[in-house]
Parts: structure tokens; C-alpha cells; sequence
């Protein structure tokens, strides 16, 4: 099998599509919520607070700021390391640094290497665990679907193929042919799945706190 041939069509073309695909979905996803939220929620616009919606996004990304994080001590760490390795790892990757810049002739610092090693350890740690805690717990077993276990896969996926692949344990060429296949099929989901939360998240958490506290005086974390 022709890995070259492989490798140049995935970090080329397909990875092109990749991105394409995923800022315009994600973007088109934006505008038919903003329509729908325009169309069912008017009255939301007329109120809106900047400011409570402002404090209420800090609440929820700084960890341990809300009451529910507070509460739930364990997995809130989980979830931040989670998320932040998420966000992190591919963004300052050395190796993905290098994409970046052929690409779009960006140049990003970059993590070192044992820190990146680190970070992915601890996000497929935290991945098993989630996995684990939609199945034990009553309370998040009942909302959880099969394909929520499938995303959560998938979004580790990508982080095991390159540490394996890094590490040599394992078919080097295969493995890193998985990791970037996996990526971009990630990419393209992200705007039409839950994992879309990366964005919409900032806007939910900033309509609930100014509806909470610009309309009610009421805290919303």
C-alpha cells in the first residue's frame, strides 16, 4: 500500500474538505439557531444582557466557579482536563504546528512533547471515565444514547491512534493514517452532533444568564 500517496491525499485535499466543511457547518448551524431563536424567543433579544451574559459564560469555563461544579468536585476536574487537553493537543502539537504553517503560513508555539504526551493520557483517562460514569450513574444513563457513547469514542480516537503512533507500539504507518482519517471525520461531525457544544456553548450559557439575571436578578451558576 502506497502510504506517501495516502498521507499526501489526507493532509491535502481531505484535510481542505475537512475544514471547509466544519467552519461551514458550523456557521450554518449558528444562523438557523439564531433564526430559530429570532423567531420562537423574540422577546430574548429586546432584554439581553452583556453583561450577566458575560458573567455567566465566566462562571461556567472557570472550574469550580458554579454551584453544580462545586457539587460535583471529581468530575468537574475531569471534565476541565478533558476538555482543555481536547482544545490544546491539536492546536500545539509540534507535529500539527508544522501543518499549520504550510497550510495557512501560521506559526503557533508549540507544546513540548512531554507535556503533549502528558495531556493526551490524561484526556483518554478522562474519556474512560466518562464513559464509565453515563453508564453508572442513573441520572446520566437515562439521557444517554449509543451514539453518545460512539462520539465519545470517536473523540478519543484520534488522540490514542497518535500516541501509539508517536510511541512506535504498533504499525507507525497505519496508526497515523488512522489518526488523521479519524480527525478529519471528527471535524466534519463536530457542527452537526452535540460536539458542536465547543461553540454553541458560549452562546447558550450567555442567553441563560441574561435571562436569568438581567430579566429575574437571579444567578444562573
Amino acid at each position: 500500500m502506497n502510504w506517501n500517496l495516502i498521507y499526501d491525499f489526507l493532509t491535502g485535499p481531505a484535510l481542505w474538505f475537512a475544514f471547509i466543511f466544519f467552519i461551514g457547518g458550523l456557521a450554518v448551524r449558528i444562523a438557523f439557531l439564531f433564526r430559530l431563536s429570532r423567531k420562537k424567543d423574540r422577546v430574548v433579544y429586546n432584554h439581553f444582557s452583556f453583561r450577566w451574559g458575560l458573567r455567566s459564560v465566566m462562571h461556567w469555563i472557570i472550574p469550580w466557579a458554579s454551584a453544580s461544579m462545586r457539587q460535583q468536585p471529581v468530575f468537574t476536574l475531569v471534565g476541565f482536563l478533558f476538555h482543555v487537553s481536547l482544545l490544546t493537543v491539536p492546536l500545539f502539537l509540534d507535529a500539527h504546528i508544522v501543518l499549520w504553517d504550510e497550510a495557512f503560513g501560521v506559526s503557533l508555539w508549540s507544546l513540548p512533547d512531554a507535556l503533549a504526551d502528558a495531556m493526551t493520557v490524561a484526556l483518554l483517562a478522562a474519556a474512560v471515565f466518562l464513559f464509565v460514569r453515563r453508564g453508572i450513574r442513573p441520572e446520566v444513563r437515562i439521557l444517554t444514547s449509543s451514539w453518545d457513547y460512539a462520539l465519545l469514542i470517536l473523540t478519543a480516537l484520534p488522540f490514542l491512534t497518535v500516541f501509539l503512533s508517536y510511541h512506535q507500539w504498533g504499525p507507525y504507518e497505519l496508526l497515523l493514517i488512522l489518526h488523521i482519517l479519524l480527525g478529519e471525520i471528527l471535524l466534519i461531525l463536530i457542527p452537526f452532533t452535540k460536539l458542536g457544544h465547543m461553540l454553541l456553548f458560549f452562546f447558550t450559557r450567555a442567553f441563560i444568564g441574561s435571562e436569568m439575571g438581567g430579566r429575574r436578578g437571579a444567578r444562573s451558576w
